[in-house]
């Protein structure tokens, strides 16, 4: 257990199947459930409460049915990266899901911003779980009242689990098919030992969590993502969406350097890295192409899956073409790199007609 966003966090389970790696084998081949009620749920509604969210975030709010979730980002006066979120259409107003470690500054940042008739409330009442792995679908079915079959991946619905109420969203932070279950803190408790008692479902820590996003090319906030870096550096230009891009499609914080550089480029990339060897590239470590430092890892570590270390990293553009041979410096030594696609390992998303 460590502290973490103000929470005391599990890094890995004991048991037969505990472990980092054990756990992140488990998530990739059967259900992983992860305890995420750090995370910061929000509920943003009232009149004018689309285009004051509008005025905030660089998403196209009027396009979105009921149960429709889209990634999103919260941005500074400069285009800076303050978090990314989740965006959910509920009804007559919006739940936002934010990272942990920054709920409070982007609670502080929308009640700044959104106008009074808008109200913002903190769903400090409801945790939040989220199962992944391709027989999450299988486990949660078995424990579930209501049909969530036609959930594909980004929709999300009304359900109960043992009579308890719960948002599911076919959603989650692995790559892998999942759900994210919002239900009163009160029951969670229980919803969880229920959903442990399924024999596809073991429960996961954040070690494995960790790796199983960065093989899965998704940036974490405070690493990958900062109010250092553009979306567009981060190859996030899904998050904002087209109408938002285009001159008529009215202001959001830094819309003026994010349309500059969509037009122009940007000076560096997030890129994918593949290490020879064994040993990773972490957090920190310089990246080289020859004797120039061109960039700096952001994430690093070991893929259970692939075998091999990898890592993502920010490097100058010159060098960010796929197969472009560099190094990066892990104690003393140049480890052979080589810019690859991201992400490391195929998502296995449920999408519609698959």
């Amino acid at each position: 257990m460590v502290p973490f966003a103000g929470y005391e966090m599990p890094i890995q389970y004991a048991g037969e199947h505990g472990g980092i790696v054990a756990e992140h084998n488990w998530t990739r081949t059967h259900a992983g459930l992860f305890d995420v009620s750090h995370m910061g749920q929000l509920y943003v509604s009232g009149e004018g409460a689309e285009a004051a969210l509008e005025a905030v975030l660089p998403i196209d709010l009027s396009t979105m049915t009921v149960g429709q979730v889209r990634y999103s980002l919260l941005l500074d006066e400069n285009g800076g990266v303050l978090d990314d979120l989740m965006v959910t259409r509920w009804g007559t107003g919006f739940y936002l899901v934010v990272n942990g470690a920054t709920k409070w500054d982007d609670i502080a940042t929308l009640r700044e911003h959104l106008p009074d008739e808008v109200s913002l409330n903190h769903l400090e009442d409801s945790a939040l779980l989220a199962l992944q792995g391709p027989e999450a679908a299988t486990a949660l079915a078995r424990v579930t009242e209501g049909d969530f079959s036609a959930l594909t991946f980004m929709r999300g619905g009304e359900f109960a689990i043992d009579g308890v109420p719960a948002w599911i969203s076919r959603s989650g932070y692995t790559g892998e098919d999942g759900f994210e279950i919002s239900v009163p803190a009160a029951e969670v408790a229980r919803v969880a030992s229920l959903l442990l008692d399924q024999p596809e479902v073991q429960p996961i820590g954040l070690g494995a969590r960790d790796s199983l996003r960065l093989e899965a090319g998704l940036p974490l906030y405070g690493h990958d993502l900062s109010p250092e870096t553009s979306p567009i550096e981060a190859g996030l230009v899904f998050g904002i969406n087209k109408r938002r891009r285009a001159d008529t499609g009215g202001g959001f914080p830094g819309c003026e350097r994010i349309r500059r550089e969509i037009a122009e480029g940007t000076g560096r990339k997030l890129v994918g890295l593949a290490l020879e060897g064994r040993l990773p590239a972490r957090e920190g470590a310089d990246v080289y192409s020859g004797d120039i430092k061109v960039g700096t890892v952001t994430s690093g570590g070991f893929s259970p899956t692939l075998g091999y270390p990898i890592a993502m990293a920010y490097v100058d553009a010159a060098s960010a073409a796929q197969g472009s041979d560099l190094t990066c410096e892990v104690r003393g030594k140049h480890l052979p790199a080589r810019v690859v696609p991201l992400p490391f390992v195929p998502h296995n998303y449920h999408r519609k007609g698959a």
